[in-house]
């Protein structure tokens, strides 16, 4: 059986991505990290649109859980294959750096950063042995340009973008392929808090983006036939910056 294992696939982006993995024809793996509500509120929405899949609870912050529950569940699980990796999962904890706190840079880099290589590598092995597997790491506009008040999750969006085109070098004769997209400002918990009618004067195409519009581009870099581009970021921000 093929699978899509989505990090962070609660809600908002994760979410429209478990959709559209499902509407592709995979058995969806929904990651999250506590609201086993919101999951399961994915999962039904998986199911509606033809799909199924399960829930995959562990927090991506922590490596001993990945290890423990995604490894169980890889070594578990012998007859499905994690073709397509998504990994969505991150937090926000602005500040500017001179009132940054130790706490609020170790998580943003432990959920952003740190998970992308344990979560990838328990993952990449079995991509190698089938000789295909499609990653998609979603970073964000604050990792290609920097954002004021940001600089733990710049840096975390920057570091997995800079692992995104490593990693790509490394296995692309094995038939797999290692991409980024970037969104912008889109309409999910994360933007919430923000101006929307401010900053949309900012953006070329005057709105912030919806979610499925993401999920649109994840799903194609997933299939084969984006098998020829690797080790790209595909920003996704209505012109606002590329």
């Amino acid at each position: 059986m093929k699978c899509a294992l989505v990090t962070g696939g609660s809600r908002g982006i994760g979410r429209a991505i478990c959709v559209k993995m499902a509407t592709m024809g995979y058995y969806v793996l929904i990651n999250y990290k506590s609201n086993t509500e919101e999951a399961n509120n994915t999962l039904e929405q998986v199911r509606a649109n033809g799909g199924d899949g399960e829930l995959l609870p562990f927090d991506v912050a922590d490596k001993e859980q990945i290890k423990e529950v995604l490894d169980t569940w890889i070594n578990a699980n012998e007859d499905k294959d994690i073709e397509v990796l998504v990994n969505n999962a991150g937090i926000r904890d602005d500040s500017l750096m001179v009132w940054l706190k130790d706490e609020q840079w170790d998580s943003v880099i432990n959920t952003s950063l740190n998970s992308f290589f344990y979560v990838t590598r328990l993952v990449l092995d079995r991509m190698m042995l089938n000789r295909y597997g499609r990653i998609i790491n979603v970073v964000s506009l604050s990792g290609l340009k920097g954002v004021a008040g940001q600089t733990n999750y710049s840096a975390a969006k920057a570091g997995v973008i800079g692992a995104t085109k490593a990693l790509a070098q490394e296995v692309g004769r094995s038939g797999i392929t290692v991409n980024a997209v970037a969104p912008g400002f889109i309409k999910t918990d994360m933007t919430e808090g923000l101006d929307e009618k401010e900053l949309k004067r900012t953006i070329p195409v005057n709105r912030f983006g919806l979610p499925e519009e993401v999920a649109h581009a994840v799903g194609f870099l997933a299939s084969k036939d984006a098998s020829y581009i690797t080790a790209e970021v595909l920003s996704i921000n209505g012109g606002l910056y590329s």
